[in-house]
This record gives C-alpha cells, sequence and structure tokens, in this order.
C-alpha cells in the first residue's frame, strides 16, 4: 500500500477517534488552522477548475471535511464544558469578531449561519439536485448523439468511448453532489444546535462544577461558545461556497477568473453607463466626494479597456486576413475548387423571391418534394440540389446544371401566370407569347386579371413556382442515369443488405462488382424503369451474372424480371396497349447487323437503313402522338436493346419494349408496323 493511501486511511480513522479519545488544546488549535488552510485551499481550487468533472472528488470531499468539522465541534464542545477553555484560536476568535462585546459576536455568528444556510447551502442544494436531474434527462440525447457522429465518421471508437464515459462520470457527479449537499445543510443545523447545547451547558456547567457565578460563567463561555461556533462555520462556509461554484459553472469554458474578466468586462461600453450613474448620484446629499472617484475609476478603466478591445480586434482581423491570404497562396486551396456539385439551379437576380422565404417563396419545399418524388417513381436517392443566385443570368432567367454542366434553361415573369391552351385557342386570352420550358409546348404568360378568364377557357394555368418545379423534376428524370454512380449505387445496396444480406452476400462480390451492378442501374434509369423495387433486380442479377458480366445483356434480363412493373408502368388494368410493331424484315436485318466485339455487342446497320429507320418510325410516332395516345414500341427480345441503341438519339422519349417485358394477361393492339 502506498504511503498516501495510508496517510488518508490513518486520518479518516483519526476523524473517528477525536469524536471518542480527548485531545489537548494545543492540537486543538492546530486542527482548527489545519480546517481553516483546507477550506481555503479547496476554495482555490474550485475557483480554478474548468468543468465541473475536473474536480469530480468535490463530493467525497465534501463529505470528509464535514466530518472532519463536526469532529472538531464535539472536541471543542468536550473541551469547553469540561476546563472551561478551548485553546488560543477558539478564545482569540470570540474577543476578536466581537470586539470584545458578547452580543456583537453572537450576531456576527448568527448572521455568518443565516447567509450559510438560507442563501449558499439552499441555492448550492437546488441547483445540485436541477442539474442532476437535467443531466439523466439528457443522457439518452448524448448518446445518440455520440452514435450518430461515430457512424458518420466524424469521430472513432476510442472517442466515442471517452465521451460515454465522461457523459456516465457527469451523471455520476451531479447525483453526488445532489446527495452531498445535503452535508452541508446538516453541518449549518448541527452548528446551531452545538452553539445552543454550548450555551446552556456552559452556563450550568461553569456554575455547578467550576464554581462560577452567573455573569462570570456567562461571559465566558459565551466568547469560547461563540469562538468555537465561528471558527467552525468559517471554514463551512468557504466549503459551501466552493460547492456553489463547482454546480453553477457548468456552461463555463475556463476558470472564474477568466470567466470573469472575459464576461462581466466584455462590453467596456457599459461601464461608462456605470459611470454616469454613479457621477448623478453625488449630487445628491451623498457628496462628490465620495462617489465622483469611483465615477472616474469606471470612466478610465472603460476607456482602457474599449482601446484594448479594438487593438485586440484589429489583431484578429489581420490574423484573418493572414491566414486567407496564406489559404489562397497554398497549393492546396484550390483543391476545393475542383469540387463539381451533382445538380445545380442558377437563377438571375429578378428570381430571388421564389427562394426567399421572408417573401413567401417555397422553391425550397418544393425541392425537397421533389426528391421526395422522385425517390417513389424512380428509386434514386437524388443529391442534395445546390440553389444560388448567378449575377450573369438575365434577370427572370434561370438555368439547370448536371455536373456543372447547362442541360436546360428558362424563363419567368413573377407575378404572371403561364397559361397552356387545351388545342383550340382563345383570341381573348392575350399575352406574352412563350414555351413552356419542361415540355417545349407553346404557351403564354398572363397577369392575374386574365388568370380566371383562361380557366374558364380551358387553358391550363401554372404558377411560376410550379413551372420551375415542373421543369426541375423533368431535368431530374431525363437526367437520373448520370445521378447514380458507384458510391450511390453503393448506399442503395448498404440499404438492401440490412433487410436481405444473403442476397447481397451472394451477389457481391462472389458475382458481380459494385460497378456492375451500378451499370444496370444506370441503365434501366435512363430508359426511366424504376429501380426501386431493388430486391427483385439483385435476385436477376445473381440468378443470370454467373454466365454474362455484360451489363446490356443483364439490363435485359433484369426488364424480364420487372415484367409486372412495366407493364403496369405503360398501361392500365383493363386497357388495351397500343403499340408500334417492328416488321419481320426489318427485325432480321438488325439481328444481322449485331457485331461481337471484347468490349460487348453493337449494331451496325448501314447508313441507309438507319435513315429509313427513322424516318418510318418516325411517321408512325407522330400518328401516334396525333391520334393523342402514347407512342410505344413493340419488338423481339433478340433485338430490343439495338433497336433502342438505332433510336435513342433522335427519339429518347419512346419507350421500347420487348414481348418478354410485357405481362400475359395484358391485351395488346398494333396501331402501325414499322418496316423496310
Amino acid at each position: 500500500m502506498k504511503v498516501r493511501d495510508l496517510i488518508v486511511i490513518v486520518g479518516i480513522i483519526g476523524i473517528v477517534l477525536m469524536m471518542i479519545i480527548p485531545i489537548p488544546t494545543l492540537l486543538i488549535d492546530i486542527l482548527l488552522i489545519l480546517n481553516i488552510s483546507l477550506a481555503l485551499t479547496i476554495l482555490l481550487v474550485a475557483m480554478n477548475t474548468r468543468e465541473a468533472l475536473d474536480f469530480s472528488i468535490f463530493p467525497a470531499i465534501l463529505l470528509i471535511t464535514t466530518l472532519f468539522r463536526l469532529a472538531l465541534s464535539v472536541s471543542t464542545t468536550r473541551s469547553i464544558l469540561k476546563h472551561a477553555e478551548a485553546g488560543d484560536v477558539i478564545d482569540t476568535f470570540g474577543k476578536w469578531v466581537g470586539g470584545g462585546e458578547v452580543i456583537i459576536g453572537f450576531i456576527v455568528f448568527l448572521i455568518l449561519v443565516l447567509v450559510q444556510f438560507i442563501v449558499i447551502t439552499k441555492g448550492s442544494e437546488r441547483v445540485a439536485e436541477v442539474a442532476a436531474r437535467f443531466t439523466l434527462d439528457a443522457m439518452p440525447g448524448k448518446q445518440m448523439s455520440i452514435d450518430a457522429d461515430l457512424n458518420s465518421g466524424l469521430i472513432n471508437e476510442a472517442q466515442a468511448k471517452e465521451r460515454r464515459s465522461k457523459i456516465e462520470r457527469e451523471a455520476d457527479f451531479y447525483g453526488a453532489m445532489d446527495g452531498a449537499s445535503k452535508f452541508v445543510k446538516g453541518d449549518a443545523i448541527a452548528t446551531i444546535i452545538i452553539l445552543i447545547i454550548n450555551l446552556i451547558g456552559g452556563f450550568i456547567v461553569g456554575m455547578a462544577i467550576h464554581g462560577m457565578g452567573f455573569q462570570e460563567a456567562m461571559e465566558r463561555f459565551s466568547i469560547l461558545t461563540i469562538g468555537d461556533g465561528l471558527v467552525a462555520q468559517i471554514p463551512a462556509l468557504l466549503i459551501s461556497t466552493s460547492a456553489g461554484l463547482i454546480v453553477t459553472r457548468s456552461a463555463s469554458t475556463g476558470n472564474l477568473a477568466e470567466d470573469l474578466t472575459g464576461q462581466m468586462l466584455k462590453f467596456p461600453k457599459m461601464l461608462y453607463v456605470a459611470a454616469g450613474a454613479i457621477a448623478m448620484l453625488g449630487l445628491t446629499p451623498i457628496g462628490i466626494l465620495r462617489t465622483w472617484p469611483f465615477a472616474i475609476l469606471f470612466a478610465v478603466g472603460a476607456w482602457f479597456m474599449q482601446r484594448t478591445f479594438e487593438k485586440k480586434q484589429e489583431q484578429e482581423e489581420l490574423l484573418v486576413e493572414e491566414q486567407e491570404i496564406e489559404e489562397v497562396r497554398s497549393p492546396e486551396s484550390v483543391v476545393s475548387l475542383l469540387q463539381v456539385d451533382p445538380i445545380e439551379f442558377e437563377f438571375g437576380y429578378g428570381l430571388i423571391p421564389l427562394a426567399d422565404t421572408s417573401q413567401g417563396g417555397d422553391l425550397l419545399d418544393r425541392i425537397i418534394m421533389i426528391r421526395r418524388q422522385c425517390a417513389l417513381e424512380l428509386g434514386l436517392v437524388v443529391p442534395v440540389i445546390r440553389i444560388r443566385d448567378n449575377i450573369q443570368l438575365k434577370p427572370n432567367e434561370y438555368v439547370i446544371k448536371i455536373k456543372g454542366n447547362t442541360v436546360a434553361r428558362g424563363d419567368l415573369l413573377l407575378n404572371h401566370y403561364l397559361a397552356m391552351s387545351p388545342g383550340f385557342e382563345d383570341d381573348s386570352i392575350v399575352g406574352i407569347e412563350t414555351m413552356e420550358p419542361a415540355f417545349g409546348l407553346p404557351a403564354i404568360w398572363i397577369d392575374e386579371q386574365m388568370k380566371e378568364r383562361a380557366e374558364l377557357s380551358g387553358y391550363t394555368v401554372v404558377d411560376p413556382p410550379s413551372v420551375v418545379a415542373t421543369h426541375l423534376t423533368e431535368i431530374v428524370k431525363r437526367h437520373a442515369h448520370e445521378l447514380i454512380g458507384r458510391q450511390e449505387a453503393k448506399m442503395l445496396i448498404e440499404n438492401v443488405k440490412e433487410s436481405y444480406p444473403a442476397l447481397v452476400e451472394e451477389l457481391i462480390p462472389a458475382i458481380l462488382t459494385v460497378g456492375d451492378v451500378q451499370k444496370v442501374l444506370a441503365k434501366l434509369l435512363k430508359e426511366k424503369i424504376s429501380i426501386r423495387d431493388l430486391v427483385t433486380i439483385f435476385e436477376a442479377l445473381a440468378d443470370h451474372g454467373s454466365y454474362t458480366k455484360d451489363p446490356d445483356i443483364l439490363t435485359e434480363y433484369v426488364r424480364q424480371a420487372l415484367s409486372r412493373q412495366i407493364t403496369q408502368q405503360y398501361s392500365s388494368e383493363g386497357d388495351t396497349l397500343r403499340v408500334i410493331t417492328i416488321g419481320p424484315a426489318l427485325e432480321k436485318k438488325i439481328a444481322e447487323s449485331v457485331q461481337q466485339s471484347d468490349q460487348g455487342s453493337y449494331i451496325a446497320l448501314d447508313p441507309v437503313s438507319t435513315q429509313q429507320v427513322y424516318q418510318r418510325l418516325s411517321d408512325q410516332v407522330s400518328r401516334q402522338i396525333q391520334s393523342g395516345g402514347q407512342p410505344i414500341v413493340l419488338t423481339s427480345p433478340t433485338i430490343r436493346m439495338y433497336l433502342r441503341q438505332i433510336i435513342e438519339r433522335t427519339m429518347q422519349d419512346v419507350p421500347v419494349l420487348s414481348y418478354s417485358e410485357l405481362e400475359p394477361s395484358i391485351e395488346v393492339q398494333s396501331v402501325g408496323v414499322v418496316n423496310l
């Protein structure tokens, strides 16, 4: 056992023995001085701690010092009653504090007891109780915050463990302080009881045993009792103050001196106000001589503090400027410029009210709904859409960028509405002619007065925020295949793995890599096929991925597995699916033009035949659109992807389906045939 452990054990045993064994007055004097020194040391330590946990042993110290004071009170009471004396320390305190007057000393002692018991002890007890309750209530939230930081990679496992330990220690500390504060309260009550015992018992013992007269006994034992109470109460007051400092400085960032000078003197201009108030107080009968020196002192102090604050602020600004210059000069400063946002929406200054919530703009809320809609319809988690104003654009112009490149633009007229005709024009509807940006339909901008008339005439009337939201939604759907990279595919795979670990573990990386899966998902999104049913997609890839790694062929297998979804996407229940079919001669021509290479298969159709396919398919598509139907091309599974390769540049929005992608229950009607 170490020496310090023996000292602590012997000291605590000695405290207990002091209550039983009489000790000489010289030793009592030494122990009383030691008690005052310990209390003062504890107060200084409490003032210089930055966090409560830096002095986590304080509840135990509170118990030991309280026990020590009570043991001293028992020893001094025994000495006072038995020998009518208790050493020079108590005698000096009894005479010196009261200035030789017993009544004055008694009143001073009573004030000290009341201050400690009613003010400091009561307040510290309440603060400790509330701090303990709030600390326990906040534990679950703090634990969740630590887990979130750990999962996001902001901290490592060791740091998370350290933070959890700190939270547990804080809860234990404030819980212990809540109980330990009762020691101080009990100590104050015990001091009052001991005072009464010493006074009454001293009078009786002094007259009955020591043969003193009433006047002599009252004077002698009153001085000793008051001295004993003061010697015990002053350290108790210091300890109570320490407890109050510990529990009331939970939000401090420095020690007491740093917080006082940093926060109390943070606003030097307020000292000028205080100086003025004190100077005006001197105009009263109090007098200028008593007040103006303090007013001048406050004003001079405020002036020096303001100068110091301004110099410090200038130094901080210079330091910030130097850091910015160093960052610009450093070779790493250009790294941040390499970041390209997946989606950007930029607008001219005239469209700022669309995004400014203080002006009623709800563009941010609409973008949240767009991301939710794309997640439900496409199964894609759309990246965060960066919104910013651009003074290089026209006031009413906006552009949409995908990975830094402009893919769409449009113009808006705020306080107007976009009206699209139902197929016939109404000459009474006048406005500014334009094009609907999302689908390229002819439209006009009309004002508020024309809105009701346009709606009655059958026009589709849309406000500017809805125009932007529709345009942005269509752009996201059209370029969804560009927004899903390996990182996004990895996130989707991890999401499926939580519910279907066996499926994902069999597929990746044993059969396919993340890159292979990403290519298949991108090809599905390119043809506007939702990837929300990832389980079915992964099942198809696991079944056929061991035979081929060609993403085009794997995509065809996945499309066949999603036949129910594709059928419902292009037809309603009970309706006939009207399609444009490919003639046998053209199918044979395309099949014979397929070439094989190390990178996969591709179509090598001669230019004349390609032009004929474009022209005749375009005629059929136009005829289908004019009849009010959606143009859908239906072909055999063997050439579907090659036909798609032929027409995807000119007819990107025309879906190409195969017979294997339709449910057997659906009724199909051919409304046109494309032949060479």
